[in-house]
Parts: C-alpha cells; structure tokens; sequence
C-alpha cells in the first residue's frame, strides 16, 4: 500500500499524456489529517528546480496537506517560466482539493531544461484529484518512474500504548513510503524523489530531526555514479491518525528502516547494474574518515568495472583509499572481498581465486585499523548497459 499503508492518507496515480509512452506520469499524494507536520530534505546542489525552490518555501511552517509530483520532465533550468508552472501545479492540486496553494508540495522528475505541457499536466491533476483512494499507493508509486524498472515502496510499523507490534489495521502507527530512482545516484541526495507518510502523532520538529538523522545514513550514503541531481527531494507527512505518540527512539527506527529499504531498492534498480555493491569501512578514526574513503572507494571506475568482470582486484581498492585525507599507515591496510581477506597489512592476502564473485551481491570490507568509527556506502558496478542508458536518455 505504500504511502497508504499509514491511515489518514489517500493517493492516486494518472496518465496525463506528459511521457510519450503513455506511461503513468503523475501523483497525488493527500494528507487527510487530523494533524498536517511535515518535514523535509532537498538536494545540496546549487542548480535547483523550480519545484525544489517552491517545495523549500512552503514547508518554511512544517505542515504539508498534500504532494503532487510529476514524472517525464524535470521543470529545472526552465527559468521563470519554470517557476511560475511549478506554483500552477500546487495551486491547481490547491483548487481540486480545497486546501491553499502554501500546503502543497511540488515534485517533479525527468529531462533537465525542458518546460512541462502545463495542459497535459494541470487535466492530470484534475484527473488524479478525482481517483484518490486509501488504496492508491501503488499506483502513486508507479506513476513516479523514470528510468526505473520497478516501483519503490516500503511499510514499518510501530505499537501503541499496552499493545504489542502492530497487526493490519490494529493499534500502532505506521510508516509508509514510495521512491524513485534509477540513475544520477550520488550523496546530497541520491537521485531520487521519496515520499514518506505516517499516521502517528508527531510534531514537525520531531520530524525534522528524526528525517534528516534517517536521510544522513541511509540516502546520503547511496553513491551509484557520482552524479548529484537538481530535483532531489524527500518528504515526511505525519497525519495523527493513528492518535498515538510514539517512542521517539522506536520512531526514529521506523523511519530509518523504511529509508535504508528505499535506498537500497534504488541501488538495486541502478539503470544498467549486475552487481549490488556494500562498501563498509571500519576501522576509521572517525565517522568522516570512514565516509571519505567508503565514497572513494565507490566512486572508483576501475574499481567498478573490475568487479563488474568479477576481477576482485584489490590493489584498486587501496589506491581509492590513497587518495583521501583519512588518517591511515598504508602498511596496515586490511581489505575483504565476500568474506575473503585478499589484502593484509597493505599487501597481498588471501590468493583472489578464493574469492566468488557470481552473484550480485558484493562486500568490500576496508579495515584503516585507526580507530572505532565505521560507515557504509552503497554503490553499484560499471556496465556496458549503464553507458547505452545514458548516451541515449535524451532521445
């Protein structure tokens, strides 16, 4: 059910004629109440679009009522034009759902520098408003694809005052959510546009600080291909529905696990990927100093191409690390390769043809042996596929 699975929320997904294809391409997202906290996480880069400009005022208060987000066309670098349709987007979903423009978030997804068929999308809404429906997350989920080859979605649930862990439509609250994301994955966000809802009662403060901790380990540690978006937004509803209050702790569990299943289902789906790839450094002096060399390490081309032709050359791996600032003595570098040690002490372990590289899951183990901090990154190999992906996105 996605972003319905929490009560109080309906949603609802259109074809509105903006993809060529044919294709699902918008969604409404509408928080029914009793309580309309919201919070929100927006891409660090400096090229932002219209709707990330518009999205960032409205949430200035932390109440949403509702999410509108469009895919096949991204509304950034549109220029003025581009913002005047990015607030006609929330004011017409305002209009059909009888809230003010100031409540509505705008999301959009798709080619940069293309303006929007503000015909085709303004009907879409109108379309979307009128299929609402507790039962609508899936299809909300679906009509945000790009690139994607399969719809987001995750559900966690918590309990309520006396009551064990929530049951179907029991006591408890709930965290729902959807995401997409196929490509341009790279920290600041990661590529993506994420909506999160949950009917338990919780403050827009709470929000803020429990997104933004769940965003920092999960989100912000997918590095696909280097390549941070303009569009990248993830949004939290709370609705009260469920009339509970939380443990803060069980809560920000919630959030956090339904976050790193979003994120991972992203690498998982990277356009053109065969291999799933864990980077964890321990070891490390800090908690910096584990994310610096995790995204070297997952931003290192031969590194991803050599385990795309399940080469586990380790020797990429230690000349990755070489390049940080982390504080190390390369003569005491460890590294693992699916559980096989094929470097110790910064020179060669293990023999490598121990080490299977078949499936699509791989682990790189980096130990610094320089202090107690760790961190992951997630990433994925280099393929032949994620090139022709690429070279044609735009034709």
């Amino acid at each position: 059910m996605s972003v319905t699975a929490a009560r109080g929320f309906t949603a609802s997904g259109v074809s509105a004629g903006i993809k060529d294809s044919g294709a699902p391409d918008l969604a409404l997202v509408v928080n029914r109440g009793p309580s309309y906290a919201a919070a929100a996480v927006f891409t660090s880069n400096r090229v932002q679009a219209a709707p990330v400009r518009w999205s960032r005022r409205v949430i200035g208060d932390g109440a949403l009522a509702a999410v509108v987000l469009n895919s096949g066309g991204a509304n950034a670098c549109t220029g003025p034009a581009g913002e005047d349709d990015a607030r006609a987007m929330a004011e017409r979903t305002a209009r059909a759902l009888r809230v003010e423009a100031e409540q509505v978030a705008v999301c959009s997804t798709g080619l940069i520098g293309v303006p929007l068929p503000m015909d085709r999308v303004t009907a879409g809404i109108d379309a979307a408003a009128a299929e609402l429906s507790e039962d609508g997350g899936e299809a909300a989920a679906i009509a945000i694809k790009t690139t994607d080859s399969v719809h987001k979605t995750a559900v966690a649930s918590g309990s309520g005052p006396d009551s064990g862990p929530r049951s179907g439509s029991g006591p408890g609250w709930t965290v729902g959510g959807m995401a997409k994301g196929a490509g341009m994955l790279a920290p600041g966000l990661a590529t993506m546009l994420v909506v999160l809802t949950t009917d338990a009662d919780v403050s827009a403060p709470t929000l803020d600080s429990t997104l933004r901790q769940a965003v920092r380990t999960t989100f912000d540690r997918v590095d696909s291909d280097g390549c941070m978006s303009t569009n990248d937004t993830v949004l939290l509803l709370a609705s009260g529905a469920s009339g509970v209050r939380p443990d803060p702790a069980e809560f920000a569990e919630a959030v956090h696990g339904v976050c790193l299943d979003l994120a991972l289902r992203l690498v998982a789906d990277a356009e053109g990927a065969s291999k799933e790839i864990e980077v964890r450094v321990v070891g490390a002096a800090s908690e910096q100093d584990a994310v610096t060399v995790g995204r070297s390490i997952a931003r290192n081309n031969l590194l991803k191409c050599a385990l795309h032709g399940e080469d586990p050359n380790w020797g990429r791996v230690l000349s990755a690390i070489g390049t940080t600032s982390a504080v190390f003595d390369p003569d005491r570098l460890d590294v693992s390769i699916n559980g096989v040690q094929v470097c110790r002490d910064g020179a060669a372990g293990e023999p490598r043809d121990k080490v299977d590289l078949s499936g699509r899951a791989v682990t790189v183990t980096v130990d610094l042996r320089s202090g107690d901090a760790s961190a992951t990154i997630w990433t994925n190999d280099l393929t032949a596929a994620y090139v022709r992906e690429n070279s044609a996105y735009s034709s």
